[in-house]
């Protein structure tokens, strides 16, 4: 049994599609130096969890950034798709491939000690620093 498709969205090209299988309205933003490389800005996101399907695949190519993650891209048009925790295998989908995003909001921002100083974000979110993010969410010894 499916559950009902409340979101969807695509690349730029269109050759990659996506359905999130929940209403996540919900936009985090990263301000690591690795975010901001890849995405030339902060990097904003909808953490969809595994609430997602995916068609296309054969146009994405994945880059395993670190130990932990991967960050995917549409290799037609070269939009990026996600960013997805390997071992939960969540995905935190680029807010910007939603059709619809006007009930999105602004919730959090994390590494926000290396946000550089050239933009603020006018919203009030809750704020983590890079050492709070991994303390919160680094697996702990017993967890391996």
């Amino acid at each position: 049994m499916s559950e009902t498709v409340q979101r969807t969205g695509k690349c730029l090209c269109g050759s990659v599609e996506i359905k999130i299988t929940k209403d996540h309205h919900q936009v985090g933003t990263c301000h690591c130096e690795m975010c901001r490389r890849w995405a030339s800005g902060p990097y904003m996101a909808v953490h969809v969890g595994k609430d997602i399907e995916i068609s296309g695949e054969e146009h994405i190519t994945a880059y395993q950034s670190s130990d932990w993650a991967e960050r995917a891209f549409c290799s037609t048009c070269g939009t990026n798709l996600y960013y997805k925790l390997l071992g939960p295998g969540e995905f935190m989908l680029s807010a910007g491939l939603l059709e619809d995003q006007s009930s999105l909001t602004l919730t959090n921002q994390i590494f926000i000690d290396e946000k550089p100083g050239y933009y603020d974000l006018a919203d009030d979110t809750s704020k983590m620093t890079g050492p709070e993010v991994f303390a919160a969410y680094a697996p702990k010894d017993e967890d391996a």
